[in-house]
């Protein structure tokens, strides 16, 4: 399927293939269109199935976009957070993999000055209350590891939504 195109169910959930690398990229650009400062972005979904790659290739399109030299987008699994400054952008990577509860995230600050950031989030089930604008992106693996799609939710981003409709 091509990623761009959109595809109708019975359901108004829309899954998008990314079982190949090169759709995820194609999302992930276009995704990166519609991201402005104070967007939280959700990323959920099993080990491996491509939640930071899809991160990488949004910094990397960001960057290109304002003729900055790519760089390498490392998983945060071990430092919990990785930030990004891209022109007027900056960019937090959170893996919150190892944080057990809400009363962890206090220490870190994820929230703090969130207004002038974009978030990223892996692992955000153990948030308790939502932010109010909130893009959910939902990572699944089909019926067998080779095969992915990826589900997007937001009340917030409407406009997000309905482009992948």
């Amino acid at each position: 399927m091509d990623p761009t195109s959109p595809m109708h169910i019975g359901t108004k959930i829309k899954k998008i293939d990314i079982s190949l690398e090169k759709n995820t990229e194609i999302i992930s650009k276009n995704i990166s269109n519609f991201l402005t400062k104070g967007d939280v972005v959700y990323l959920i979904g099993e080990l491996g199935v491509g939640k930071t790659t899809f991160v990488r290739f949004v910094i990397n399109h960001l960057q290109e976009k304002f003729k900055l030299e790519p760089t390498e987008i490392p998983s945060p699994t071990f430092n919990i957070v990785n930030e990004y400054k891209i022109k007027d952008y900056k960019i937090m990577h959170y893996d919150l993999y190892r944080i057990k509860d809400d009363s962890e995230l206090k220490n870190i600050g994820i929230f703090e000055n969130d207004s002038d950031s974009i978030l990223f989030i892996e692992w955000p089930e153990v948030i308790k209350n939502k932010p109010k604008k909130l893009i959910e992106l939902n990572f699944n693996y089909e019926e067998n590891l080779n095969k992915r799609n990826l589900i997007i939710n937001s009340s917030y981003k409407k406009n997000l939504i309905n482009a992948f409709r």
